[in-house]
C-alpha cells in the first residue's frame, strides 16, 4: 500500500481512509493481529517511514514491541525493546508529542547500536479503560509531521482502544474456557475412577499448559510441617522434583492463609533460598483448599523475561486449584473408605473363623485327646474306631467351612459364568469410554455372537477356564478397557476373547485394541501392565502391548493354555 500524506490530499479521502483503519482494526478479535493492524494503519495515513506500538504492563515496563518499516534482520540487532525514557519517556499520557528532530530534543540521549538514524517524530499514548496501554511511535516522514498527522494518529489511536479492550476480553474469555475444560478433566478423571497420582500429574501438566507457564509443580504436605514439591511438570522438573520449601517462604504463607500471590521474578528475589527456583522469573502461587483446609499449593512458573503474571491468572488459577484440592480430598476419603471396608471385612472373617472354623478344630482336638489318652490305657481299638470317625467328619466339615469362607472373599460377580462377566465389563466401560465397546467370544472358531448363544455355550466356557483362571481374563479386559478410557483418547475399542481347544493342548486369547493416541515413547507408569504379565506368567502364558495392526492406537494381548476346572 502506498503510504497516505494527509497534506497532500483531500479532506474527505483522508476521512474516509481514517473511517476504513477505523473499521479494520474492529473486525479483528485477535491481539497481536489488532496491534499489527493499527501500527500499520498508523504508517500509511501519516506518511511515517517507521512505526512502532510499545506495550507496557501495569509496572510500566514493556511486554510486546510491534512494529513496521524495519526489516527483521535490524530488528534482531537492536534486541530488546526501548524503555520508555529519554523522548519516548517525555510523550504525554494524553495528546501527542511532535519533534522536527528527535535528536535536538533536551531528553534525546543517543540512539543504541545498528538503530537507523531518526529525525521527524510523532508519538501518542493509547489509552484503555483509563490506564496507558502503550504508546505510539511514529518517525521519519519526509516533510515532517503536521497537526493533520496529531488529529489522525489521536482518532486512530481512540479506535484502537476500543479494538485491544474487545480483543482483550475475548482473550481472557476463551482462557477461562480453557481453564473450565481442564477443570472439567479432573472430574472426568474423578468418574472414571483414575488414582490420586494420575489425577494430580493430569492438574500440573494441564495447568501448566493452559497458563502459557514453563512450569507447573504441586507443593503437598510430607512429614512434620514440610512442604515438598512431589509433582513437577515443564522445565527443570529433575531439579524441582523433592524440593523441600523454607517453612517461612512464599508456600507455607499461601496454604496458611488461603490467599495466592503473584512474583514478578523469583531470579530477581532478594530473599531466594531455593537454587533451584532461582532460573525462572515470574511465578504464581495459588493455594489449594477445600472443605475448610489447605492440602497444597499450585506453584506456576516463567522463564527469566517472559512476561508476568497478571491478577486475572491468579484468580483463574485459584479456582483451577480449588478443583485440584477436591481432587484429593475426594482420593483421601475414598482410601478411607477402602480402609474401613477392609477393617470391616477383616472382623467378619475373624468371627466367622472363630465362630465356626476355629471352634470345630478345638472340639476336633478333644476328641483326638481322647482317643490318644484311651488307647494309652489299653482299651480296644474297636471302641475307638467311631471316635476317630466322627473326628475325620469335623476335619471334612471344617475344611469346607475355610473354603466357603474364601469363596466369599472373591468377586460378588465371580459366580457368574465367564461370559456374563465379560459383557458386564464391557457394559460398565461405556461410562469411561463415552461409547460402548465391542465385545467378540468365540469357541473353536465359532463366534458366539448372539445372547443364547453366549449363554448356551457359557458351562463349555468355564469348564474348559477354570474359575482362577476366569477371574485373570476378566482382570485383562478391565485393565484394558481402564487403561483405554484413561490414556487412548480412542473412538472405538473391540474386545475379543477366542477359546481354541481344551486342556491339555487348548488355549484362550484376549485382544483388547483401540484406534486412539496409541503408546507414549516413555512409558513411566507401568503397574497395570506389570500385573497383566505377572497373571500370564503365573499360568505359563505371555502378554504383549504393542502398536493395533490399524497403525493407529494400541494393541493388548494376553494368553495362556487353559487347564479346565478344578475337579
Amino acid at each position: 500500500m502506498t503510504p497516505l500524506d494527509l497534506g497532500h490530499h483531500d479532506s474527505s479521502l483522508a476521512a474516509a481512509d481514517l473511517l476504513q483503519a477505523a473499521i479494520n482494526l474492529a473486525s479483528d478479535l485477535d491481539l497481536p493481529t489488532v496491534l499489527q493492524r493499527f501500527v500499520q494503519a498508523s504508517a500509511d495515513l501519516t506518511g511515517a517511514r517507521y512505526a512502532a506500538i510499545n506495550v507496557l504492563d501495569a509496572r510500566g515496563r514493556s511486554t510486546t514491541f510491534v512494529h513496521s518499516g524495519m526489516d527483521a534482520r535490524l530488528a534482531e540487532l537492536l534486541g530488546r525493546p526501548p524503555h520508555a525514557i529519554g523522548v519516548l519517556g517525555s510523550i504525554p499520557a494524553h495528546g501527542t508529542l511532535r519533534l522536527e528532530d528527535l535528536t535536538q530534543h533536551p531528553s534525546f540521549a543517543g540512539f543504541p547500536p545498528h538503530h537507523p538514524p531518526m529525525g521527524a517524530f510523532l508519538g501518542t499514548a493509547v489509552r484503555v479503560r483509563d490506564r496507558v496501554f502503550g504508546y505510539l511511535y511514529l518517525s521519519e516522514k519526509a516533510g515532517g509531521f503536521t497537526a493533520e498527522d496529531d488529529q489522525a494518529v489521536l482518532t486512530l489511536a481512540a479506535a484502537a482502544a476500543v479494538a485491544i479492550q474487545n480483543a482483550q476480553l475475548y482473550g481472557q474469555a476463551e482462557h477461562r474456557e480453557r481453564w473450565l475444560q481442564a477443570s472439567q478433566q479432573i472430574t472426568m478423571l474423578l468418574l472414571q475412577g483414575a488414582d490420586e497420582e494420575e489425577v494430580l500429574a493430569h492438574v500440573a501438566t494441564s495447568s501448566r499448559e493452559v497458563s502459557e507457564a514453563d512450569t507447573a509443580a504441586l507443593v503437598l504436605p510430607s512429614l512434620g510441617d514440610s512442604l515438598v514439591m512431589e509433582i513437577v511438570d515443564g522445565l527443570g522438573a529433575e531439579e524441582l522434583l523433592g524440593t523441600v520449601m523454607p517453612l517461612d517462604g512464599r508456600a507455607h504463607t499461601v496454604l496458611r492463609d488461603g490467599n495466592g500471590l503473584v512474583v514478578d521474578s523469583l531470579s530477581g528475589a532478594r530473599a531466594m533460598r531455593v537454587d533451584a527456583l532461582r532460573q525462572f522469573g515470574p511465578a504464581l502461587y495459588a493455594p489449594m483448599h477445600a472443605d475448610g483446609r489447605g492440602v497444597g499449593v499450585l506453584v506456576l512458573l516463567r522463564r527469566v523475561g517472559s512476561p508476568p503474571f497478571e491478577a486475572s491468572d491468579l484468580a483463574t488459577a485459584e479456582s483451577y486449584a480449588g478443583q485440584a484440592a477436591i481432587a484429593l480430598v475426594l482420593a483421601e476419603a475414598r482410601h478411607a473408605q477402602d480402609v474401613a471396608a477392609l477393617l470391616d471385612e477383616r472382623e467378619r472373617i475373624a468371627r466367622d473363623l472363630h465362630d465356626l472354623a476355629i471352634q470345630q478344630l478345638f472340639a476336633t482336638g478333644m476328641q483326638l485327646e481322647t482317643v490318644r489318652r484311651r488307647a494309652a490305657r489299653g482299651v480296644d481299638p474297636s471302641e475307638l474306631t467311631g471316635i476317630v470317625e466322627d473326628a475325620l467328619d469335623n476335619v471334612d466339615a471344617t475344611v469346607r467351612q475355610i473354603r466357603s469362607i474364601v469363596h466369599a472373599l472373591r468377586d460378588p460377580d465371580a459366580d457368574a459364568p465367564l461370559a456374563e462377566r465379560l459383557r458386564r465389563e464391557a457394559s460398565l466401560a461405556r461410562t469411561g469410554l463415552g461409547f460402548a465397546p465391542s465385545l467378540v467370544i468365540s469357541v473353536d472358531g465359532r463366534v458366539l455372537d448372539s445372547t443364547a448363544s453366549l449363554d448356551g455355550d457359557a458351562g463349555t466356557i468355564d469348564d474348559r477356564v477354570g474359575e482362577d483362571m476366569s477371574d485373570d481374563v476378566v482382570a485383562v479386559v478391565r485393565e484394558g478397557l481402564a487403561n483405554a478410557a484413561r490414556h487412548a483418547r480412542a473412538l472405538s475399542v473391540s474386545i475379543c476373547v477366542t477359546l481354541q481347544g481344551d486342556a491339555p493342548l487348548g488355549r484362550i486369547t484376549v485382544e483388547v485394541e483401540d484406534d486412539g493416541t496409541g503408546l507414549p515413547d516413555d512409558r513411566e507408569r507401568r503397574s497395570g501392565t506389570d500385573n497383566l504379565a505377572a497373571r500370564a506368567r503365573r499360568h505359563g502364558g505371555s502378554f504383549a502391548l504393542g502398536a493395533a495392526s490399524s497403525g493407529r492406537g494400541a494393541l493388548l494381548t494376553w494368553q495362556a493354555p487353559v487347564k479346565g476346572r478344578a475337579r
